[in-house]
């Protein structure tokens, strides 16, 4: 399922998931794109480590349009993540879960149980319960969550080798909503976080990655604006800017001015 190298990161760095390596940090969705030639130009030029794809909203039936789009994911030759996007309970998602991995013979699985239809905020009471069932099942599961440290807690608790905060409500652009939350999480959570939703511009995707999340997931930043392929091209170069910049490690932030440039040499009325 590796992904081609990116020429501008370093393949020593990879995401590391469920023990398989990618060589990008940025998934992209695939809805809501102007045309499927839109969309195919968006994955060339950001290079994802994988697209999502739910199958409610797509469906499996042989029409031509749905005939088309899944010639297209293989034509693009990215590892697809299915998605349970849609479910309102846990018996919906398991077996979207399991039409999925016959679908696209995967055990890889996004796990969303939406428990409001108006945020699209997860199922927070049933999340835990129903990521432990599918990795019985055998499934590589990526829970879609809140920032909420016990609730992730939990589900690294249960199995889950990844796990997919929101920065703010899906589709509204806003961007980390709560950093106090993400930054404890970042510091708490040992396994990979992978923030998906709510991020709207690339600025956005370089904070949290700056932050130490390993790597960003979007969809509507990329496929409502006006020209998706380049902002699909900005967000993979905001992802790879931040990731860089957490590695090198950034300069500790000062109450006041501090001098850049040397005392030595400067006359001794000047040092006082």
């Amino acid at each position: 399922m590796t992904a081609p190298l990116p020429h501008n990161l370093n393949s020593a760095d990879a995401l590391v998931l469920y023990g398989e390596s990618f060589s990008s940090r940025l998934l992209l969705g695939t809805s809501r794109y102007p045309s499927p030639q839109v969309l195919e130009n968006a994955v060339q030029t950001a290079q994802p480590a994988m697209i999502t794809v739910s199958l409610r909203r797509q469906g499996t039936s042989t029409t031509e349009a749905h005939s088309g789009f899944w010639d297209l994911l293989k034509k693009m030759a990215v590892p697809v993540l299915p998605n349970t996007a849609g479910c309102h309970s846990p018996q919906e998602v398991i077996t979207t879960a399991q039409m999925a991995r016959e679908v696209f013979e995967s055990d890889w699985i996004k796990l969303e149980l939406i428990g409001d239809d108006y945020t699209l905020q997860p199922d927070t009471l049933r999340l835990v319960q129903t990521a432990e069932t599918l990795i019985r099942d055998g499934f590589k599961v990526l829970p879609y969550c809140t920032e909420d440290l016990i609730l992730c807690q939990r589900l690294v608790d249960v199995g889950c080798q990844a796990i997919m905060p929101w920065a703010a409500p899906i589709g509204t652009g806003q961007g980390p909503l709560n950093p106090y939350a993400m930054k404890l999480l970042r510091d708490r959570i040992q396994v990979p976080l992978i923030v998906d939703a709510g991020l709207g511009l690339p600025s956005h995707a370089c904070t949290v990655m700056e932050w130490g999340f390993d790597g960003v997931l979007l969809n509507t930043a990329v496929a409502l604006s006006n020209d998706p392929v380049m902002m699909a091209k900005s967000f993979a170069m905001a992802v790879d800017a931040g990731r860089s910049a957490y590695l090198s490690g950034a300069m500790k932030p000062q109450e006041s001015a501090q001098a850049s440039t040397p005392l030595v040499g400067t006359p001794f009325w000047h040092q006082a």
